[in-house]
């Protein structure tokens, strides 16, 4: 695919970086005003983008990342290298997604997500983003 674009490849990167900020404070915000699900849920797109912003890096300026939501996946696709824990985290992460976000996940997810669940959670988010923020390198 083709990526066609008003803006270069740093702007791009601009672009996942400021956006996965935004809702980097959103996050946080969900989780102490007691969303928790949807804390995490947002936790997700934090990591997402900044995947998509070291797929924009260390790609071809062509092509945009892969519309999906898998983040290991995603991670594969920007080149990244994962230990096993690493995969893990980010196969963890992937499932705030689909479950915040459909019916038949939805009402076991918001039990599961207690406060103190979703705190530990956010913490493994909080690692990922802080790895993935310096593999980005200065902006």
């Amino acid at each position: 695919m083709i990526y066609v674009s008003v803006m270069d490849k740093q702007e791009l990167i601009a672009y996942w970086k400021e956006t996965s900020d935004r809702d980097h404070g959103a996050m946080l915000n969900l989780f102490r005003s007691g969303d928790y699900h949807w804390s995490l849920f947002i936790g997700h797109l934090v990591i997402e983008k900044l995947l998509k912003a070291l797929y924009t890096q260390n790609g071809r300026e062509d092509t945009a990342p892969p519309r999906t939501h898998d983040l290991t996946l995603l991670a594969e696709r920007a080149g990244i290298e994962t230990t096993d824990e690493m995969k893990d985290t980010l196969d963890l992460v992937t499932t705030f997604n689909i479950n915040a976000r459909y019916p038949d996940f939805k009402q076991d997810f918001y039990r599961k997500c207690t406060a103190e669940y979703t705190g530990t959670a956010i913490e493994k988010i909080e690692e990922i983003r802080q790895w993935l923020i310096s593999l980005l390198g200065p902006a």
